[in-house]
């Protein structure tokens, strides 16, 4: 299980860096204020450039520092924050339930991703806005056909009610961790085979203007 760490002063193991992408107005704000500070703001205004958050919590007994980057979904904005997805292990691809398009925009944002972020990346698809269903657009169904296909977790949220927007976080950082853990495991025993403390890539990772330092649940799917 994963917990909000309330001792923030302790020893933080891993630092995972998430960044959130979509069009702008799917809420992906909303869903960064809702996890990080369990806030959700009816005056939310578009993300200019990029903006991020940060929550400890601990998983398997680590300390986890998630970095949560909130991308704009401007066109314009699209060269500027494509330098962000460098360095990054998970990554939220956020539609709203309730224009058609912005699902459909999914398929450019993930090519978009893949293009610029490590190939063992974990993917979520968010559907957002599920406390509007009677003006939803795209169907369940529709999503976890997609995500299916692409190998994505997929989970539908609320920002404005909180609904599984702990559970959509607390899935990719948990997954991600799995991730982690099993190359160092490997690593481990590369190391114990052939004798070299071979380093790898990925465990411990710098986020821009950070220090170095030393995720499934009910409601996604993954083939």
């Amino acid at each position: 299980m994963s917990n909000l760490q309330s001792n923030f002063n302790q020893k933080i193991d891993y630092v995972f860096k998430v960044v959130l992408i979509g069009d702008s107005a799917v809420g992906k704000s909303q869903l960064l204020s809702r996890f990080s500070r369990n806030m959700f703001s009816l005056d939310s205004k578009a993300t200019i450039g990029v903006e991020f958050q940060t929550k400890t919590l601990v998983i398997d007994k680590k300390a986890i520092k998630a970095q949560i980057w909130d991308t704009a979904g401007q066109e314009r904005y699209r060269a500027v924050t494509s330098a962000y997805y460098r360095g990054a292990v998970g990554a939220m691809l956020v539609y709203d339930m309730t224009k058609r398009q912005s699902f459909d925009h999914i398929t450019r944002w993930l090519d978009e991703l893949r293009g610029h972020a490590d190939k063992n990346i974990v993917i979520m698809l968010i559907g957002n806005k599920s406390d509007l269903d009677s003006l939803r657009l795209v169907p369940t169904e529709d999503a976890k056909e997609f995500a299916q296909m692409e190998s994505l977790f997929f989970m539908e949220t609320s920002a404005l009610e909180a609904t599984n927007v702990e559970a959509a976080f607390n899935t990719i950082l948990t997954e991600i961790y799995r991730v982690v853990s099993r190359k160092t495991l490997i690593a481990n025993e590369d190391t114990d085979t052939d004798g070299s403390a071979s380093l790898l890539k990925g465990v411990k990772i710098v986020v821009p203007g950070q220090e170095p330092q030393p995720a499934t649940a009910a409601g996604c799917c993954r083939s």
